[in-house]
This record gives structure tokens, sequence and C-alpha cells, in this order.
């Protein structure tokens, strides 16, 4: 939202036993005793999804005392990042960023001089902006990547201690490979300057850049336990721009561009337009065979759509606790894209009666997708679904019930009826017992 603060938090003061990595160069550091010293060194358990396929993910479990680190700022999680691996970084308190909007602008831009300038009354619509305001905001937005968009490389393990939040940064996970991610609440990773595209969708949308968490070009990611959200400035407070919303978020976990062998596991993702979209192109060149994702015992609240969206991959996921409290902004829990193979297990639904279980799904250009022992909630009463037999009676056409496949990488599947308890109860970030 251009013009709003994004403020640096004070630094927690921290006992003298633990260095800690501020704004100077990365330096080694003491982990606390206990709990979060365990977290940093703990692996991904045997068989638990598509992260433990082959070489399993052990993130910087093996980092040697001289490669871990604490930080209290984005300075200190930038030079931590880009220090000698294997690599465990613990966050403490609050990262924030010490720019604002208004900082990153350059070129001229305004949001009120891009707005003249490409009306849809004055540009028209069918062709995307262009020339100097749009460059302007491209420079703009290329000098806020640089700053917030922080690469996390292999063989790293990244850990909250007790309530750490990562705010106004994307994690980017790029072609890297053994990484691990978790205990952090993560909030608002706003794009100060959302492209609008006149050419998106019949209407046109505005597009932002930045997900709290990317994964690209990736193998062998575990994000687990962490919570996510857009804290205290939701999507639903957006203004509206020539007839759209003004999207400032993209996802909140994407994992694209050929990544494979990722769990996500344990967290919490609340009142959310984009969620988390696994396969970002129809083009098979690369995601082909790859985006083999397992996605088990989040809860997802309030959120709009994505819960995942999938291309191409063989996504394993179950028991997952759905909320979805009004049919007015939902659109679709599932996202069935080209080629994708979905195999959607002893999930939990609890919908308002205003929402209707045939949206559920999306059909994005897929085929099939195998559905079992999936359980519907509305109002008091508990009833099996049929995920793909309540959308095929609404929408043509007709999914296929076979993915063809059958999950083998996954421990213990719970029953569906336990699955709101357990995931409300255990999920998100501080919740590792």
């Amino acid at each position: 939202m251009p013009g709003r603060s994004l403020l640096l938090s004070a630094a927690l003061a921290i006992t003298a036993a633990v260095p800690v990595l501020g704004a100077g160069p990365a330096g080694a550091a003491t982990p606390p005793a206990g709990k979060p010293a365990d977290l940093g060194r703990q692996t991904l358990p045997a068989n638990d999804g598509w992260a433990s396929a082959g070489t399993g993910t052990t993130g910087g479990a093996a980092a040697p005392a001289s490669n871990i680190h604490v930080v209290t700022d984005r300075a200190g999680l930038a030079a931590a990042l880009a220090s000698p691996g294997p690599r465990v970084i613990y966050v403490k308190g609050v990262i924030d960023v010490d720019k604002s909007c208004a900082d990153f602008a350059t070129g001229g831009y305004t949001l009120a001089g891009y707005l003249a300038a490409y009306d849809p009354a004055v540009w028209g619509r069918d062709t995307e902006p262009s020339g100097p305001m749009e460059d302007a905001r491209a420079a703009s937005a290329a000098a806020q990547t640089k700053y917030i968009k922080l690469k996390v490389p292999s063989n790293t393990t990244i850990v909250g201690l007790p309530g750490a939040t990562i705010r106004h940064v994307n994690l980017h996970v790029d072609k890297a490979d053994n990484v691990i991610i978790r205990n952090i609440r993560f909030e608002d990773s706003a794009d100060c300057f959302p492209q609008w595209d006149p050419t998106d969708g019949a209407e046109g949308n505005w597009n932002s850049l930045y997900d709290n968490i990317s994964v690209t070009g990736s193998t062998h990611v575990w994000i687990d336990h962490n919570s996510f959200t857009d804290a205290d400035n939701p999507d639903s407070n957006q203004p509206v721009y020539f007839g759209r919303p003004y999207q400032v978020h993209d996802g909140q976990a994407d994992i694209t561009n050929a990544s494979d062998f990722v769990t996500v596991s344990w967290n919490k993702f609340s009142d959310h337009d984009k969620t988390m979209l696994i396969g970002s192109t129809n083009n098979p060149a690369n995601d082909r065979g790859k985006l083999s994702v397992t996605v088990h015992h989040n809860e997802f609240s309030g959120n709009l759509q994505r819960l995942p969206r999938v291309r191409f991959g063989k996504v394993h996921v179950y028991n997952n606790y759905y909320q979805v409290p009004d049919a007015e902004p939902f659109e679709y829990a599932l996202g069935v894209g080209v080629e994708s193979q979905i195999y959607a297990e002893n999930n939990y639904f609890r919908l308002s009666r205003s929402v209707d279980p045939a949206d559920l799904l999306y059909n994005w250009g897929g085929t099939t997708l195998t559905a079992k022992g999936n359980l519907l909630r509305v109002g008091g009463k508990e009833q099996p679904i049929d995920l793909v037999a309540a959308y095929n009676a609404k929408y043509d056409p007709d999914l296929g019930a076979d993915a063809g496949w059958t999950p083998t990488l996954h421990t213990g599947i719970d029953p569906a009826e336990t699955v709101r308890r357990e995931v409300s109860r255990h999920a998100g970030a501080g919740e590792i017992h």
C-alpha cells in the first residue's frame, strides 16, 4: 500500500550468554538451552510426506556450532542466510523492515498518477500498461523486491523461538535443496506497487508479487507449524480501483517452477485470498513429473481459494481442517488444474449454511481427483462427503474419481472426525509438542 509505513520493530533484549545477529556481520551464537535448540536440530520424520522421499529433509541439522545464528532484525536474517552452510537460524522477536513504500518509490511513481494513466476509460482494456508510469512502477517494485525478498539457500533450518514473527518479508527458497522452516508467524508480505492488467480475466485484475514463502525450483522442503496472516492489512480492507479489488498480496506458501518433494504440515492459514499455489503455469515443459507435495494437518480459516490449487503434481491433501464461514467471498478449496493428481483424504470441511459443498472443488483444466474419507459439517451435523460427486452434480464436464496413484509416503492418517479437534489445538506457530 503506497505510503504505508513498514517500521522496524525494536530488537528484544537477550542475555549476554547468547550472541545475536543484528545489523552487523553474521556471527556464531549458542542457541538457548532446551526446546528451541531441539527444534533447530530436528529433521523431518521418515515417511512424513513427499519431502521425506530419497535423501529426506534435514535442513541445517548438521551445522557446526559456528553456523548457528540467532537473529532479531532483517539485516541479521539476511546476513545469516548468506553465511556458510549448513546453517540453523533462530528467529527471535519480530523481524520487520525499516523502510516504507515511499522509500521504494522511484522514477516519479505515484498511485494517483498510475490510476490516471491506466484508467480503462483512457487506456482501454485490450493491452497491458506500458510507458513512463508503468516503467516507474516496475522500477519501484524492483527496489522493494531487492530489499524484502530474502533468498534461502540449501541446507538451512529457520526456526522461530517463542513468539517469533517475520513481517513484510518474502522468504524465497530458490533453486535450493534441503530446507526447513518452522514455528514462525508470517505477516503481511504486501506489495507496494501492484500492477494493473486489463487483459487478466474478463474484467482485468490487480496482480502482486510477494508470498510469505515462495518455493521455486527447489527440492526437499519442509514447512511446518507456522502461522500465516495478513494481520492488520487484510485483503478484505483493500480499495477497489477500475472495478477490481486492489490486490496487494499474492500467496502465503506457493510451490512452483518444477519444485519437488515438499511437505506442508501443521500450519495455520487465515483470512487470505490466494493461499497456496502448486504449479504456476500450464506449460508442462518443466513441471510435468515434478511438484510432488504433501499437505497435511493444516488449518485453513476464512481463506478464499487455492487450498491448494494444483497443476501437474501428485499432491496428497489429508487431515486438513477447512473453515468456510461465508459464501460471498469464498471461491473454492481445491483447484484441479492441468494434469493435476490430487488425492484428498480424511479432510474435515466446516461450512456455513450459505456455502454450497459443490464449490469445494474448482476445475482449472484438470480431469480427475481422488477423494475418500472426507467429512462435512454444516451447522451441528457431520456427514461424509464425496467431493467429486458433489461437484459433478452441479458442474460440467464431470471430473473423474481416480487420480491414478495411491500415496505411500505418509505417517498415520487420522480419522476425519478427529481432525477438527487435533488440528485446531496443535497447528500453527507455538504449538510444536
